[in-house]
């Protein structure tokens, strides 16, 4: 299984100048408020938090709650999308630490975050409950995973069909690779079950002591087709140490 985390990496590293690109114009957009605002339903008000981004990719998310005045880190097992985050914040102007690493072996001390978020991650992971095992030892006490994903296998058999604009991603990326990201959603579905359901059994497992599911958002996010729509429907597992 660990092959396809090679592929995983060598498919984003041809993606990562045009993801920067997309996640820049979405960060000026009214996706940024809106993810706010989602991020906003779980995280207590009023404090500097410690926030690890996980599969950070070009640093959306980093940049987004760096920008609240939260202290940010950033971490992607692809190179290239690294490179491409600490340009995004540096564009930004924004104070955001970004390392290579892989998220299923996160290399930080136990309770070094009050946050961890990611988004469309987990669907690649291979080993998601060693993930997930990994992720609630970071957390300190009373601290949340927040991760936004969707279940991108079954997904993929059943998709609805959604009228896209020209220069949205699906347009752009070359059939060949198209074609190579199925081939990884495919193979890395094969070893997961029906998603969130599963997720929250193996949170539970790992020692979480509430899940929240929260089917809605994806209709929040995503009110309209955009550049930035995700046909796949999301949803958010909010997990309490």
């Amino acid at each position: 299984m660990e092959q396809i985390k090679h592929r995983v990496t060598h498919y984003w590293s041809h993606r990562a100048e045009g993801f920067e690109k997309q996640r820049l114009r979405e960060y000026d957009s009214e996706k940024r408020e809106r993810w706010l605002r989602e991020f906003h339903r779980y995280l207590p008000q009023g404090k500097t938090l410690r926030v690890l981004d996980i599969g950070t990719g070009t640093g959306f998310f980093a940049c987004i709650l760096a920008a609240e005045g939260h202290e940010a880190t950033g971490i992607d097992l692809t190179p290239e999308m690294i490179d491409h985050a600490e340009h995004m914040a540096a564009v930004l102007g924004l104070d955001v630490r970004f390392r290579l690493m892989d998220a299923e072996n996160p290399e930080f001390p136990p309770e070094s975050f009050d946050v961890l978020v990611t988004r469309n991650l987990t669907w690649t992971l291979p080993h998601i409950a060693k993930a997930y095992r990994e992720w609630y030892r970071l957390l300190k006490p009373g601290g949340v995973l927040l991760n936004f994903d969707a279940d991108y296998s079954a997904a993929l058999e059943d998709e609805e069909e959604h009228e896209l604009p020209e220069n949205h991603a699906h347009k752009l990326v070359p059939e060949y690779m198209q074609a190579e990201n199925d081939a990884i959603t495919m193979e890395v579905g094969a070893y997961h079950q029906p998603r969130p359901q599963w997720d929250v059994q193996l949170l539970v497992e790992a020692g979480f002591e509430r899940v929240l599911v929260d089917m809605g958002v994806y209709k929040r996010i995503y009110a309209e087709i955009d550049e930035f729509f995700n046909p796949t429907p999301i949803f958010t597992i909010a997990a309490y140490k």
